[in-house]
């Protein structure tokens, strides 16, 4: 299956321009892989934390929560930790308060991924953004790593908008191009990551 993806994004890209042509294909099929080994709201959680930094940074924050709620579930120290508490763990005040709700919303029942797991994606994203501090890219990570949803493009990720952008033409929507590569848009955004080697966490 991969291999039949493969071969349609590289004819897609040969019609829009040989950089791209060229970085889809070099390094061969990229494989969708969808990871639910942990809740959902853990997951949102560790998106949300990460949004806007560096993997590097971002794995280090998501470290330092975890350390510091110790042996607590976490969504319980999510909803109980002082913000000062997840602002020493390098959370901004938003993000201190977003993960907070997330976990309050957990703990209700409210986030159960079976819930979500057959929606399509923009109904998903729907319910996700409802959830205080939680955005679009949020949103989208989550359908693409966690459902493993074949045909999201990101539009709010910059790594992934801006080296199609830098592929194609700067002139030309990166919205209506990626829309090219549907039902596959989720592996284009994994062949742009690949290409400038900055996978989202």
């Amino acid at each position: 299956m991969s291999d039949h993806i493969h071969e349609r994004c590289v004819a897609v890209a040969r019609e829009l321009s040989p950089q791209l042509t060229e970085a889809i294909a070099r390094g061969g099929p990229v494989t969708l892989v969808a990871d639910d080994s942990q809740p959902l709201a853990e997951r949102l959680c560790r998106s949300v934390a990460g949004q806007q930094l560096s993997v590097k940074a971002a794995r280090s924050i998501w470290g330092r929560v975890l350390e510091a709620a110790g042996e607590v579930p976490l969504m319980d120290f999510l909803v109980e930790a002082r913000h000062a508490t997840l602002r020493d763990c390098g959370l901004s005040a938003a993000k201190a308060k977003a993960l907070g709700l997330i976990a309050e919303e957990a703990r209700a029942g409210q986030l159960e991924a079976d819930a979500l797991r057959d929606l399509d994606h923009a109904e998903r994203a729907q319910r996700l953004t409802a959830l205080w501090g939680v955005g679009q890219w949020t949103a989208d990570m989550v359908s693409i790593f966690y459902f493993g949803e074949p045909d999201v493009w990101p539009e709010g990720d910059v790594a992934v908008r801006k080296t199609l952008e830098r592929l194609t033409s700067p002139r030309r929507k990166t919205r209506r191009t990626a829309a090219r590569f549907a039902p596959y848009r989720s592996h284009l955004a994994l062949y742009l990551w690949r290409h400038v080697d900055a996978p989202p966490v």
